[in-house]
């Protein structure tokens, strides 16, 4: 059995209104609860917005921290959800579900250290 990361992917501008929010983490609940369920849920996590990030790189000798995300784009990572699975076919299922509760793009990778195949 290994770790895989689900990293959810949400667009920049904020969050929507309660009224379209509210169904949508009804329905991620729902998959959470199915993920503990099955024994496949370890633990997940919701971000702050990437203006909230504080990155620190290492130049030369000295160690630098900046202001804002790491990377610029459209998107930035917006949570995540740390699961077991025996194997890649079976976390894309639980990713499958997830991005149907979410409606956002889900990236599934399995976490090195693990017995991921």
């Amino acid at each position: 059995m290994g770790q895989y990361l689900l990293s959810i992917y949400q667009p920049d501008g904020g969050t929507p209104e309660p009224e379209v929010l509210d169904p949508i983490m009804e329905r991620v609940e729902a998959v959470n609860t199915e993920m503990r369920e099955a024994g496949a849920w370890v633990f997940a996590g919701g971000l702050f917005p990437p203006e909230t990030a504080t990155v620190v790189r290492l130049s030369g000798d000295e160690v630098l921290t900046t202001d804002g995300p790491y990377t610029e784009g459209k998107e930035h990572l917006g949570g995540f959800t740390v699961i077991e699975a025996p194997d890649l076919d079976a976390a894309l299922a639980w990713g499958r579900k997830l991005t149907r509760a979410m409606t956002l793009p889900i990236e599934v990778r399995p976490l090195q250290g693990g017995s991921c195949g």
